[in-house]
């Protein structure tokens, strides 16, 4: 792992290293370590924000470059997008109609040609598959074309179910308006599909307890825990997890991590003495970084 966010990955580094946002104080050096580990073994990822200019799509970039040189991330196109490339497309529910826009309400466009031909089925430029593929959803949103929504989210989403990764952007000022937005009419996602969406970031900008300046700080990190079965087959369903919060009146992060680190752990492959141990050499990492990069420390 490289400070600045060069991952072994092997893409290049984004505009902005995750490095540099744990320097800047968005988040603290115990939540940039652990982020990395879990986005590095593919765990989903939801940054979510209320107004435009947070920076989620910043946040997300810098995350991203942690996965691994062998995982592909797909971009989806918005409302345009066909999931001609999706070998599960079908079997997730999706309907290819035409044109495949979606309304609002989360039906077929109203604008879509009546029996227009299916286009052909393109082949994928690297394989596709639920272990070497990333899902990008640039942001869940019906406002623009280029924006994901619908039918198109809902298959999104579903196929964590099958073992894609996702990575997203949605506005949003809390975990509950998340779930409201993806769980509403306009995608219908069940509970169940909803729990399957990883870490969900919340982002905004604040003032700092000290200066006033506006800063932007990620005030709450959840891990939401998928659904699953226990070894007698039966359903287990347990609310999201706190892993960090910001506190506004010393602008410091609290770590709660470690009441999940042993389902972490397993979602990662890790016993949970490796885990720990990975989460706080990383964290080191950041921390050095950061206090490197301070004015002060520059001019000792």
């Amino acid at each position: 792992m490289h400070p600045h966010g060069v991952s072994s990955s092997g893409r290049s580094s984004p505009s902005i290293g995750l490095a540099d946002l744990v320097s800047q104080g968005v988040l603290g050096p115990p939540l940039a370590g652990l982020l990395s580990l879990l986005v590095e073994s593919r765990v989903p990822l939801v940054v979510a924000a209320g107004p435009q200019g947070t920076g989620k799509s910043t946040l997300l970039e810098a995350l991203l470059a942690f996965l691994p040189s062998g995982v592909t991330v797909r971009a989806l196109a918005g409302y345009a997008e066909d999931f001609g490339w999706l070998p599960e497309a079908a079997t997730l529910g999706w309907r290819p109609h035409g044109f495949r826009g979606i309304s609002s309400a989360g039906g077929v466009d109203s604008s879509a040609p009546v029996g227009a031909p299916e286009r052909p089925i393109p082949t994928p430029e690297r394989p596709v598959g639920p272990a070497i593929t990333y899902l990008l959803v640039h942001e869940f949103s019906e406002h623009l074309p280029s924006y994901t929504w619908g039918e198109q989210a809902r298959i999104a989403v579903r196929a964590l179910s099958l073992g894609y990764g996702l990575g997203g952007t949605i506005h949003a000022d809390s975990l509950e308006e998340v779930f409201a937005e993806l769980g509403g009419t306009g995608v219908g996602l069940t509970d169940d599909e909803l729990s399957r969406i990883g870490v969900v970031l919340i982002l905004r900008i604040v003032p700092h307890p000290a200066t006033g300046v506006h800063v932007r700080r990620i005030v709450a990190a959840h891990y939401v825990r998928p659904v699953a079965r226990d070894a007698a087959g039966h359903v287990q369903r347990l609310g999201p997890a706190v892993l960090a919060t910001w506190d506004p009146a010393t602008d410091r992060f609290e770590d709660f991590s470690w009441g999940v680190a042993a389902e972490l752990a397993e979602r990662v492959g890790r016993k949970v003495g490796d885990f720990d141990g990975e989460v706080a050499r990383r964290a080191a990492t950041f921390t050095i970084h950061a206090w490197t990069a301070l004015p002060e420390a520059g001019q000792a």
